[in-house]
């Protein structure tokens, strides 16, 4: 019970030490009161005299978790001369993909007739309109294979899709007696797993009989200054070989990354230019710069994988042009497991054997794939519906795709066959 009063007492009449903790906390009080007050005052730009602190936790934001890089983008240039416009517009129709890019060429050769007609097909294709990735060259290039005059179609082409083509990771050089053998879903699915800086250019620095052939003559090609095409003439006085950079030759066709693609057409170093003038009077030229700039260049020499990718059916030794393509190659394409063959006839029945087989493709009509959403009833095109550009739906050419540049890139391939 006394424990109860002297509690109760307590209660009634605190210590004086025990109060002493109300003084403080008035003043804190006033204080705050005091600066709440100041923080409503406005200045007359309309913010506050004295704005309210600001704490750094409440700007900090989680950092985004990595995602996969997006699918790889290809960008093209289909070339072609006097009456290729027809097979032409059928190449472009097999290799198209909304992702992708595309500049085609018909050279100054064709008619105007044949060239406008190609311009119209681009300019009122809807899917091409939807997705603005195809250009044509309007002011056609007089083109020779066997002068510069190719090389300098396929770096003015490289130019524009730098400019105007928007992301994209690897060049392709086709002609419009090319075909794929493979979709293009299949070609991005199987390019998702590998290197972007990878060049795939079929190479050697043993140019042999070239030598004397090739690279010791000097010839003049009249498409650079004429607005007719004739062959190149030759020089009577021939050079040596160059001592400043090493000559390597191969295949005309090839898939380059864009880095090196950026530095053939901006040149950081001079050797791009300075072998491009040396080129100028090489006969076959397109069968040697890019390989002699990529295998000279410290930068890129070690990203070389050496394949153009190509089904070509050569004679032996071969000769300026290889075989035309028809049904008794059909079975020899597909083992290549490359994703390109050349040269076709325009319209071949291998070509339908190979739309059927290989593409999936119905007749004038893009070759389906994931973006494709649309119905083949009554003959439609599944592809005149587009769902999401980005989803792929690899076909069996993506296996075989696969098993080509998993051979390429073996340890046994890819380090033997590099720039020496």
């Amino acid at each position: 019970m006394k424990k109860l009063k002297s509690f109760y007492k307590k209660l009634k009449h605190p210590p004086i030490t025990e109060s002493k903790w109300i003084y403080p906390l008035a003043i804190a009080s006033i204080v705050s009161i005091f600066i709440v007050f100041l923080t409503t005052l406005i200045s007359p730009n309309g913010t506050p005299l004295i704005p309210l602190p600001i704490f750094v936790e409440s700007k900090l934001q989680s950092l985004p978790i990595s995602a996969a890089p997006p699918p790889p983008r290809f960008a093209y240039l289909i070339s072609g001369s006097a009456g290729d416009g027809g097979m032409l517009k059928r190449t472009l129709q097999a290799l198209y993909h909304p992702n992708n890019h595309y500049v085609v060429h018909l050279d100054a050769e064709s008619s105007a007739d044949e060239r406008l007609d190609l311009h119209n097909f681009v300019v009122n294709h809807k899917i091409f309109a939807k997705f603005t990735n195809v250009k044509m060259i309007s002011k056609a290039n007089l083109v020779t294979y066997r002068g510069p005059t190719m090389v300098a179609n396929t770096l003015h082409a490289a130019a524009i899709l730098l400019k105007e083509g928007g992301e994209w990771d690897w060049f392709i050089n086709l002609s419009a007696s090319d075909y794929p053998l493979v979709t293009q879903d299949d070609l991005i699915h199987t390019f998702s797993h590998i290197p972007r800086d990878l060049n795939f250019i079929d190479h050697t620095s043993d140019i042999g009989w070239k030598e004397f052939q090739r690279a010791k003559p000097i010839i003049v090609d009249p498409g650079l200054y004429l607005n007719k095409k004739s062959d190149v003439f030759w020089i009577r006085q021939r050079r040596s070989v160059p001592t400043a950079f090493k000559l390597f030759t191969g295949s005309a066709w090839t898939v380059l990354s864009r880095p090196f693609i950026d530095f053939c057409i901006w040149g950081w170093d001079n050797l791009p230019r300075t072998v491009l003038m040396y080129y100028a009077n090489f006969i076959s030229t397109p069968e040697g710069y890019f390989h002699t700039v990529v295998c000279n260049a410290q930068e890129f020499r070690n990203t070389t994988v050496n394949s153009d990718l190509h089904y070509i059916s050569w004679d032996n030794p071969p000769k300026q042009h290889p075989h035309y393509l028809t049904l008794d190659d059909m079975q020899r394409m597909v083992d290549s497991n490359a994703p390109f063959a050349r040269k076709f006839h325009q319209d071949d029945p291998v070509l339908d054997k190979i739309d059927s087989e290989l593409l999936f493709r119905g007749q004038g009509m893009f070759v389906p794939g994931g973006w494709c959403i649309g119905s083949r009833e009554n003959g439609t095109d599944p592809c005149s519906i587009v769902g999401n550009i980005t989803f792929l739906r690899p076909t069996a050419g993506a296996k075989r795709l696969e098993n080509l540049i998993g051979s390429l890139l073996s340890n046994d391939n890819f380090r033997s066959r590099q720039c020496i």
